[in-house]
C-alpha cells in the first residue's frame, strides 16, 4: 500500500469514467453515473486519476501514520 491514495470531490465530479479508465488497479468507479468512488483497499495513490481528471475533482491525500 502506498502512502498516499485518491479522494474524489462528489460535487465537481461529472462522472466522465477518465479516472477509471487510466486506474491500473481497478481502484475507482463510476458509481450510478453520479460521480466517481475510490476503493481504499486497491488504491496505491499513483495519482493517474487526479492527472487525468478534466474536473480536477481528484486530489491525492496523505494517509495518516498509525503506530
Amino acid at each position: 500500500m502506498g502512502k498516499r491514495y485518491a479522494s474524489v470531490n462528489k460535487r465537481d465530479c461529472v462522472a466522465c469514467g477518465a479516472c477509471e479508465k487510466v486506474c491500473p488497479k481497478a481502484a475507482i468507479k463510476v458509481w450510478k453515473g453520479c460521480y466517481a468512488k475510490v476503493n481504499l483497499q486497491s488504491c496505491v495513490g499513483c495519482g493517474l486519476c487526479a492527472k487525468i481528471c478534466p474536473a480536477n475533482a481528484v486530489v491525492l491525500l496523505e494517509k495518516e501514520a498509525t503506530a
